[in-house]
């Protein structure tokens, strides 16, 4: 699937960063995702991976043998930004900038992200930025510059309420909520391992509880699904893997992040057990 739908891109570029307050929850996934997918409908986009120390971005949208230069070395002005950027294979609108495997956080510095972050906005629609999880240096640094956030979390408590720390560092330590004159930025909560039949048992919880402690818009629910760990394996976003619901949840979110009204759909791909199929009770 590499065909480019063609939009009308901003008016000005975009800084979303996709973060969470809790590791494991699908957060660079999401950002491979939701990059190719604004590429795929043409707009010019490019996704940084500041996970410095353990860069698994690339692997996910395997391009990890053609790293050369990565973000580090740009900010301490060892390469420039073009030779560490890397051309996505399937979207010509898609760019990665991946990070250091050797170096630790304190190599990433506010300026020097701020000047990076400049110059693709000159070149670019979308910036995502790839955070590490938590509240730490790299967190906060991914986060400091952006217009928009993605908060990823799973429908269980303990992500949950690390998501709400997060949201309180949105409203509080970013260059937006330092300037009394700006607005602030605009946090959606993006669900995933959403599965039916865990919630129903009361394994999960449900959205309604999950959005009533985070109290922002929901951005997409995406269902647990062997396809993201496919994709994932393979090196390939989950949007251009083969159709699944986890997709086609991913693609919705999308959708929504650049403005178009979707209906939120709750779909599973965890196949019903022996006992729902006879019983014909399918969660």
């Amino acid at each position: 699937m590499t065909s480019q739908m063609k939009q009308e891109p901003p008016v000005e570029s975009k800084v979303i960063v996709i973060t969470s307050g809790k590791g494991g929850v699908g957060k660079t996934t999401s950002a491979a995702a939701i990059s190719a997918g604004l590429a795929q409908r043409g707009y010019r986009t490019v996704v940084i991976d500041f996970d410095v120390g353990l860069r698994n971005l690339d692997m996910i949208m395997g391009c990890e043998r053609r790293v050369v230069f990565d973000f580090i070395n740009v900010i301490q002005g060892d390469a420039r930004l073009k030779q560490a950027l890397i051309k996505d294979k399937r979207l010509e609108n898609l760019s990665i900038l991946p990070t250091s495997q050797t170096r630790d956080k304190d190599a990433l510095t506010k300026e020097g992200v701020e000047k990076v972050l400049n110059e693709l906005r000159e070149d670019f629609d979308y910036i995502i930025c790839d955070s590490p999880a938590g509240i730490e240096r790299g967190a906060q640094l991914a986060m400091y510059f952006a217009d928009e956030a993605v908060v990823v979390t799973n429908p269980e408590v303990s992500s949950v309420r690390d998501s709400d720390r997060v949201l309180g560092l949105l409203s509080s330590k970013t260059a937006r909520a330092e300037k009394a004159d700006a607005e602030p930025i605009k946090a959606q909560a993006l669900l995933t391992r959403y599965d039916n039949q865990r919630i129903t048992s009361g394994e999960m919880m449900t959205v309604e509880d999950v959005l009533e402690i985070l109290a922002v818009p929901l951005l997409g629910v995406i269902p647990e699904s062997s396809a993201i760990l496919r994709a994932s394996n393979t090196g390939t976003p989950v949007v251009l893997d083969e159709p699944s619901n986890a997709s086609v949840a991913y693609e919705d979110a999308v959708s929504r992040l650049i403005g178009e009204q979707v209906e939120m759909r709750m779909e599973s791909d965890r196949r019903p057990g022996l006992f729902q199929r006879l019983f014909g009770r399918t969660a």
